[in-house]
């Protein structure tokens, strides 16, 4: 399953073009914050499809009953743009496990790239919801070869994908490898440059929301 959110024609869509928008992506707060509020809707949508149980409450004047979800997630993401829509999933399923990996694009002199891995910070994921987040999905590559990581330390029973930006090569590319998993997205684009950035997109979100580093 595809989710395009900004499809649903709601706040999401106003945040999804203020972050693409070059006169506002200045302010790094803001930026990170729409981030953010992108992965609480998302962490809501999702809660939809994970499992409830009926539960008695214990109130000052009785008991109510109340659906509780039965297994907190484990939200998982890439270091480091995707650190503010992480906390937006985090800020909804607040008492989940969290995982974190260091992937990121190691450039070559003639403008291609390779994924590399370094680091790994992972709770049991033997048969549990497993959500993985990173702003901008293009290629694909660095999403696919963190699952395929993560699921050496262990097999979840169900992989998500949040994304800010999806281009539909990378979406593709995903469900080539995985066809199980389900994408969450802001919005989804259909174009990518030959050095794999999405068009239109928004740039660089590790850079908008922490500062230009020095190319690797």
């Amino acid at each position: 399953m595809i989710v395009n959110l900004s499809q649903q024609h709601s706040l999401v869509s106003n945040w999804i073009s203020e972050l693409r928008d070059v006169s506002i992506q200045g302010d790094r707060m803001r930026f990170r914050r729409n981030l953010e509020r992108i992965g609480e809707v998302a962490a809501y949508e999702i809660s939809k499809v994970l499992p409830f149980q009926e539960t008695e409450v214990e109130t000052p004047l009785g008991t109510a009953t109340s659906k509780l979800m039965i297994h907190q997630p484990v939200l998982a993401t890439i270091l480091r743009a995707g650190l503010p829509l992480h906390q937006g999933l985090l800020n909804y399923f607040d008492k989940a496990d969290n995982a974190f990996i260091s992937a990121y694009r190691k450039h070559n002199k003639d403008g291609s790239f390779e994924i590399s891995l370094d680091y790994i910070s992972c709770p049991e994921l033997e048969d549990r919801v497993l959500i993985v987040s990173d702003p901008m999905l293009a290629t694909g590559s660095s999403l696919v070869k963190t699952i395929h990581f993560l699921k050496e330390e262990g097999h979840p029973k169900e992989i998500h994908i949040v994304a800010a930006i999806a281009c539909t090569v990378g979406i593709e590319y995903v469900k080539r490898e995985d066809p199980s998993v389900t994408i969450w997205c802001g919005d989804i684009d259909d174009e990518l440059t030959a050095k794999g950035y999405i068009v239109p997109g928004l740039g660089d979100a590790g850079d908008l929301a922490y500062g230009v580093k020095v190319q690797m």
